[in-house]
C-alpha cells in the first residue's frame, strides 16, 4: 500500500509540473474569466470549475499552475475513493491497486487531469457520491446518505450531466428489492434535501438570468441528424476506445456485463445504475447528433470498479501498460510536437500554440494605432487575449455568454479600437456595433488559423477582462 501510496503522489507531481508548463487552452482562460466575475452560474456551466480556479489563483497567483492546481489533485483523491470502493466490494482481489490503476491509465485522467474544466470537480464529486453508496452498501450507517447526497449536489454544481447520479441512485433504490427498505427512512430523504439545498443557487441564477444555462444545454437536444447517425456512433464509440484506452475500455465492458448477471445484488445494482442510464442517453443521443468525446466520462468511476472486481485480472497489466503509454506519447506530443502530424490537424497545437502572440501583436498594434482597447467577438479568443496580453492592456468582450456576467462595462461609443477576428469569420463588419473599421492586415498564430485585425470606433458597451497583472508582464 506505501508503494501505491507513493506512485500516485510521484504521479500527481508529475502531472502538476506538466500543468505549470502547459499554456492554457481557450476554455480554460474562459473558465479563468468566469473565476474574476464569481456568482452562483454562468450561460455554460454551474459555477464549482470557477471556485476551483479561483481558491488555486489565490494560493498560486493567476499562472497556469494556479488555474489548474485543484484537478492533479482531485485526481489523486478521486483515486483513493475509487480503490477504497473495489476494496471494500472485493475484497481479498487486490481490486483497489487494480481499480487505482485502471482510472490512471485512462487518457481521460492520465491527460485530462491537467486541464481544468468543469469534469474536474464533477469526477471528483462523482467518485465521493459512490464512495459514499459503497460504504452504505458494506454496512454503513444510514448517514452516508448525507455525503452522498453533498457530493451529488456539489456535482450537480458542476456539470449538468450530474443528473445521472441522482436518476441512477433512485433506480438502483427502486430496482434493487433489498434497497427499497431505505424509502420509509428519513436518510435518503435528509440526503437528497442538502443535495437539492447545494444546487439551489444554481437553480435561482437561472430563475434570474432566464434559464440561459438550461435552454443553452437543454437546446443540444433540438440539434437532430439521423441521416449522420452512423457516423456518430462510430465517433462515439471509436472515441471511448481512446479515451478509456483500448484495454481499459475492454475491461470496463466485461465487468459491466458480469454486474449485469448479478443485478440484482445490492453491489452490481449500484455499479449497473451508475453507467448504465448515461450509456443509453448517450447513445440515443448519438442517433442524431455528436456526443463530444468528454461527455461520457462520468460513465467510467463505477464501470472501473467493476472492472476491477469482476474482469479478468489477467488482462489487467497489458490494459494498464497500454494505458499510461497512450498517455505518455500524448503529453510528449503536448510539451514537444513531437509527432509529424499536419499543423491544423494537431488537436494539441489547434489548443495551445501561439495564442500569447496573438495577444502580444494586438497590443503592438493597439500602441502603435493609439487605441484604447483590444476587443473580439468570440468567448475563446477574448478569453486568450485577456490571459495572455501585457499588463494593464484593456481587453474587451462583446460575446453574447459575457453579458450576465459580473464584469465591468466599457463603453466603446466613440473610441478606437483594436478589432481580432478569426479570418474564418469572414471580413463583415456588423455596422450596429461598429462606426469605422480600418483593415490593418493579419495576426498570425503560428500554423493555425489567422486572424483579422481592424481599426475600429464602436457604438456600443462591452464586457472590461483587464489583463492579468499577476503576470508580471
Amino acid at each position: 500500500m506505501r508503494r501505491a501510496a507513493a506512485g500516485l503522489a510521484g504521479l500527481t507531481a508529475i502531472r502538476l509540473i506538466i500543468a505549470a508548463y502547459l499554456p492554457l487552452t481557450p476554455d480554460e482562460a474562459y473558465y479563468w474569466t468566469w473565476s474574476r466575475a464569481l456568482a452562483p452560474g454562468y450561460v455554460d456551466h454551474p459555477p464549482m470549475v470557477a471556485l476551483w480556479i479561483k481558491a488555486g489563483t489565490l494560493l498560486l497567483g493567476e499562472t497556469p499552475l494556479g488555474v489548474r492546481l485543484l484537478g492533479p489533485l482531485a485526481v489523486a483523491l478521486g483515486t483513493w475513493l475509487l480503490a477504497d470502493c473495489a476494496e471494500r466490494l472485493f475484497s481479498g482481489r487486490r481490486a483497489g491497486l487494480t481499480a487505482g490503476l485502471l482510472w490512471n491509465a485512462t487518457l481521460i485522467v492520465g491527460a485530462g487531469s491537467m486541464v481544468m474544466t468543469p469534469d474536474a470537480p464533477l469526477l471528483l464529486f462523482w467518485c465521493g457520491t459512490l464512495w459514499a453508496m459503497v460504504r452504505l452498501v458494506a454496512g454503513g450507517s444510514g448517514w452516508w446518505w448525507l455525503v452522498a447526497g453533498a457530493c451529488a449536489g456539489a456535482a450537480s454544481a458542476s456539470k449538468y450531466t450530474a443528473a445521472f447520479l441522482w436518476i441512477g441512485i433512485w433506480l438502483w433504490v427502486l430496482a434493487v428489492p433489498s434497497v427499497r427498505v431505505w424509502l420509509r427512512r428519513p436518510a435518503p430523504w435528509i440526503g437528497a434535501g442538502l443535495g437539492a439545498a447545494i444546487f439551489l443557487p444554481v437553480l435561482l441564477w437561472n430563475a434570474d438570468h432566464g434559464w440561459a444555462s438550461f435552454l443553452k444545454q437543454g437546446g443540444r437536444v433540438a440539434e437532430w441528424q439521423p441521416a449522420r447517425a452512423m457516423g456518430f456512433l462510430g465517433e462515439l464509440i471509436g472515441g471511448q476506445i481512446g479515451l478509456a484506452t483500448p484495454g481499459v475500455f475492454v475491461l470496463c465492458v466485461v465487468g459491466l456485463a458480469a454486474a449485469g448477471k448479478a443485478r440484482r445484488e445490492e453491489h452490481c445494482g449500484l455499479l449497473l445504475a451508475l453507467t448504465m442510464p448515461a450509456v443509453l442517453v448517450f447513445l440515443q443521443h448519438a442517433l442524431g447528433d455528436r456526443v463530444q468525446g468528454n461527455w461520457p466520462a462520468i460513465i467510467y468511476p463505477a464501470a472501473i470498479v467493476a472492472a476491477a472486481g469482476l474482469a479478468r485480472q489477467r488482462w489487467v497489466p497489458p490494459a494498464v501498460a497500454l494505458g499510461f503509454a497512450m498517455t505518455a506519447i500524448v503529453l510528449l506530443h503536448a510539451t514537444t510536437g513531437f509527432l509529424p502530424l499536419p499543423p491544423k490537424s494537431d488537436p494539441a497545437a489547434r489548443q495551445l500554440a501561439g495564442w500569447d502572440k496573438v495577444a502580444l501583436s494586438a497590443e503592438t498594434l493597439r500602441l502603435r494605432e493609439h487605441a484604447a482597447y483590444i476587443v473580439a467577438e468570440e468567448y475563446a479568443l477574448i478569453a486568450e487575449l485577456a490571459w495572455n496580453a501585457p499588463a494593464g492592456a484593456p481587453v474587451v468582450g462583446i460575446e453574447a455568454r459575457l453579458t450576465p456576467m459580473d464584469l465591468p462595462a466599457f463603453d466603446m461609443a466613440g473610441r478606437t479600437g483594436i478589432l481580432v477576428r478569426a479570418e474564418h469569420r469572414g471580413e463583415e463588419i456588423d455596422p450596429a456595433t461598429w462606426s469605422s473599421a480600418l483593415p490593418l492586415g493579419f495576426i498570425e498564430r503560428g500554423n493555425q488559423e489567422r486572424s483579422r485585425v481592424w481599426l475600429v470606433t464602436g457604438r456600443t458597451v462591452g464586457k472590461a477582462l483587464p489583463a492579468r497583472v499577476a503576470a508580471g508582464r
